[in-house]
């Protein structure tokens, strides 16, 4: 059987491990751009200078893998064409190119490995005193306002987004601004219409200064997909079937970030199962049995706030918030051992 896994984040290298674990003999090939598997959730830390969130592939994945380095141009009738003008036959393929970012002109976007190394470089330059502005509200623009401050508290660091830390429940929302606050954040509820001259003009009309913008907003996707002809959704993610299979092509599954499931977000947390899932599905096809259907199932969602700080807040399984939320060092542990586990889970193909 040749398997071929277009991309390398935690769904990818989940998939390719848990494939070799499970299929013996199996000819898996996994094609990615950068020759390292990249802790996305850590980005981050990376652009902070707090951490170093790139591992080679060659150490990830399990004997027997190939890895090439490559982009993928195209994917149908059962090859795989690279930018370089070859190209892969398979039987199976799983399509998990994750998410990208579109960054607003002006800002340096930090939810991707060249932006975040981009932004590292930037902030390295800005003297004491500078202005740092971070355009998002969610997560990733939480951590990110949330490290560069501690990382720098000879800057000041402005968070903007329509509603900061708007996903949370009433008491974890207001916790989640104390802590940035405490770290000295200013926090600006408001939309963005323009970043030019370096100055950033808010959609209720005034404009900030600010020396270094970061866009901290992820909402899109590769277009791969489209581009191959595969049924996708408004979004550009390719859309499944209740196995996860490309209802295009039955021999592609597609995972993670660049997948529309229905009632899944883009989360590091649904990418590793949803992949665990294709691949037991696939098991299952080839042993002649039926495939479940895949449903997915939320526990939590959390941000940190450095490195001694973060507010962790239980969900139910269809991703409705809970009451009950966990804040400081406990927090910081659980979103920690989540974050190592990710990577664990995707270099041994393991749990899910």
């Amino acid at each position: 059987m040749k398997v071929v896994v277009m991309g390398a984040g935690y769904a990818g290298m989940y998939a390719a491990n848990r494939l070799a674990k499970k299929v013996k003999g199996a000819e898996i090939t996994v094609i990615n751009p950068r020759p390292e598997f990249v802790e996305r959730v850590r980005l981050h830390q990376q652009l902070a200078g707090t951490a170093a969130v790139a591992t080679p592939l060659t150490s990830m994945l399990r004997d027997g893998i190939t890895a090439r380095v490559a982009t993928v141009d195209r994917i149908g009738d059962g090859r795989v064409r690279l930018d370089d003008g070859t190209s892969l036959d398979f039987d199976h393929a799983f399509l998990a190119v994750g998410s990208t970012v579109v960054p607003m002109p002006g800002t340096i976007p930090v939810g991707t490995w060249e932006g975040a190394e981009r932004a590292r470089a930037a902030l390295a330059a800005l003297p004491a005193g500078s202005t740092v502005t971070v355009i998002g509200g969610g997560a990733t623009g939480i951590e990110t306002a949330a490290e560069v401050a501690e990382a720098r508290p000879d800057l000041l660091v402005r968070l903007v987004g329509s509603s900061v830390a708007g996903v949370f429940s009433r008491r974890a929302h207001r916790r989640v601004r104390a802590g940035l606050e405490r770290l000295e954040v200013d926090i600006v509820d408001d939309g963005v219409t323009e970043v030019a001259d370096r100055a950033v003009r808010l959609r209720s009309g005034p404009a900030l200064a600010s020396d270094l913008t970061l866009w901290a907003i992820v909402a899109d996707v590769p277009d791969l997909a489209a581009r191959s002809g595969l049924r996708v959704d408004a979004g550009g993610r390719a859309v499944v079937d209740e196995h996860l299979r490309s209802v295009s092509d039955g021999r592609i599954f597609a995972v993670g970030d660049c997948a529309a499931v229905p009632g899944a977000r883009f989360a590091c947390a649904l990418a590793v199962p949803q992949a665990a899932h294709a691949v037991d599905t696939l098991v299952r096809l080839t042993d002649g049995r039926t495939p479940e259907a895949y449903s997915p199932r939320y526990v939590a969602r959390a941000v940190t706030l450095g490195r001694k700080d973060a507010v962790g807040q239980f969900t139910r399984p269809d991703d409705t918030l809970r009451r009950g939320y966990v804040t400081g060092r406990t927090a910081v542990v659980i979103k920690e051992m989540a974050s190592r586990g990710g990577k664990y889970g995707a270099r041994t193909g393991t749990g899910g």
